[in-house]
């Protein structure tokens, strides 16, 4: 039985969890959920610029009609349309509540 408590406490074939492979295991944890949200707050930040973008795109539309007429009758007629897109609550994102570090978002283009 001495023999072998001996060869175990000689033994480094392996290695023994100390305090200060748990600190610094702890501040890698600490430091990787940090970085992650980091990244989080980045990601939102830039998907918000790209609704706002979205959000900033003028959909209106506009065509002219026509009419064709032989001897005085009409032969055919296009009346023209338009479209004329207006503001929604949350374009440019000045309605919503949102968490992405700007400070305003005016609505100067519309």
């Amino acid at each position: 039985m001495l023999r072998v408590m001996h060869r175990l406490y000689n033994d480094e074939a392996g290695f023994i969890i100390s305090a200060e492979l748990v600190l610094v295991l702890t501040i890698a944890v600490l430091a990787m959920i940090v970085g992650l949200s980091e990244v989080a707050v980045a990601v939102n930040t830039e998907l918000n610029d790209v609704s706002n973008a979205i959000g900033a795109l003028n959909q209106s539309y506009c065509f002219t009609g026509f009419k064709a007429s032989c001897d005085g009758k009409t032969k055919s007629y296009v009346a023209g349309s338009s479209f004329q897109d207006s503001y929604d609550d949350c374009d440019l994102n000045t309605t919503c509540d949102l968490v992405t570090g700007t400070a305003y978002v005016g609505t100067e283009g519309w």
